[in-house]
């Protein structure tokens, strides 16, 4: 009987690592990702420097949890910069567990124009939420806007599209909804993200 229970714990421990992987999996190339939103197609690609968030991103894509969610929120930062956010909204049917925070201290990236980048509260609490950079807003990078800021998760970027992005940017908002720092910037209507998908090559 313990013959037989050590045999199996050492089954466990050498299948633990692939079983981990096959929970967890990490991209290890640039995925491509269709979004296609009522106004357009953007197309997008992840960065497997950030491994991570990449691989959150796709399993959103792959479970379908972004089909039939909007592009909410539009934020200008001036005449040539802002982010547009979407993705689950917190939809508690929808959102999957969260996930570490990848600095761009640590994958090297930033939040130049067509970056893709994860929404979130606190370090380590991003889930189905993202948003597209317009512009440089190399400010949300971690450590720009004051020492030890842990910025936020760039993960990949637009590779054809930005025409989309930039009409959704401009897209009417209203004037009273949204809460806080957000009041002001919350699109009406929202658009329509009706698909998103890997691209297969």
């Amino acid at each position: 009987m313990i013959r037989r229970s050590l045999l199996s714990l050492a089954l466990c421990l050498a299948l633990a690592p692939t079983l981990a992987a096959a929970r967890d999996p990490a991209p290890v190339a640039a995925v491509r990702v269709a979004i296609e939103t009522s106004v357009g197609t953007i197309l997008a690609e992840t960065d497997p420097r950030a491994p991570v968030t990449s691989a959150n991103f796709l399993r959103y894509v792959d479970e379908g949890r972004f089909d039939g969610t909007t592009f909410y929120r539009g934020m200008v930062l001036g005449p040539a910069a802002g982010l547009i956010q979407g993705g689950t909204g917190g939809a508690p049917e929808r959102v999957l567990p969260p996930i570490a925070h990848e600095p761009t201290s640590e994958t090297g990236l930033s939040h130049t124009d067509g970056a893709l980048s994860m929404a979130r509260f606190d370090p380590g609490t991003a889930t189905g939420d993202f948003f597209i950079i317009v512009g440089d807003v190399s400010s949300l990078d971690a450590g720009k806007s004051a020492p030890g800021d842990p910025g936020f998760a760039v993960f990949g970027r637009v590779v054809e599209g930005m025409d989309v992005v930039r009409q959704i940017l401009a897209a009417p908002r209203s004037p009273t909804e949204g809460e806080g720092f957000m009041r002001g910037q919350m699109l009406d209507p929202r658009i329509r993200i009706i698909s998103a998908r890997r691209v297969l090559e």
